[in-house]
């Protein structure tokens, strides 16, 4: 008995292999997660000069500190309940978007920290932030 070659066995493969691309794709996957946070950090290059002038930057944040006999300040200079508006705003350059922090004494009427904030946040002043000390194990 002899056998039959069939021809229909010799023809070429016309369907494609997708499992090796399907491997290769998911290295490259994740290869291309790893670095892309590594390129973040930029090249180094001489920029050329322009007399244009440049964007505002992130100003510092205003502080407003209420110690523990209840007195207000901005930054350093004391100022009166009655005038915190008007001096934030005169130190903000009338900016409403600046970053207010407000320090309370733990010693102080925390209605009252809540009373100026509100007073702030009432005003218009839309980045208004409580500061605390981090925590410490005792």
């Amino acid at each position: 008995m002899a056998f039959k070659l069939n021809r229909s066995t010799n023809k070429p493969m016309s369907e494609i292999n997708v499992t090796p691309f399907v491997d290769v794709m998911l290295v490259l996957l994740i290869i291309f997660m790893v670095t892309a946070p590594l390129l973040t950090v930029g090249v180094q290059v001489d920029l050329p000069e322009s007399s244009a002038d440049s964007l505002p930057e992130e100003q510092e944040p205003l502080t407003l500190t209420i110690n523990s006999k209840g007195e207000i300040f901005i930054q350093e200079s004391k100022v009166e309940y009655e005038k915190i508006i008007a001096k934030v705003l005169a130190v903000s350059k009338n900016r409403t978007d600046t970053r207010i922090y407000v320090r309370g004494d733990k010693t102080i009427n925390y209605g009252r920290v809540l009373e100026i904030m509100g007073l702030l946040s009432g005003s218009g002043f839309t980045k208004v932030a409580l500061i605390s000390e981090p925590y410490k194990e005792r």
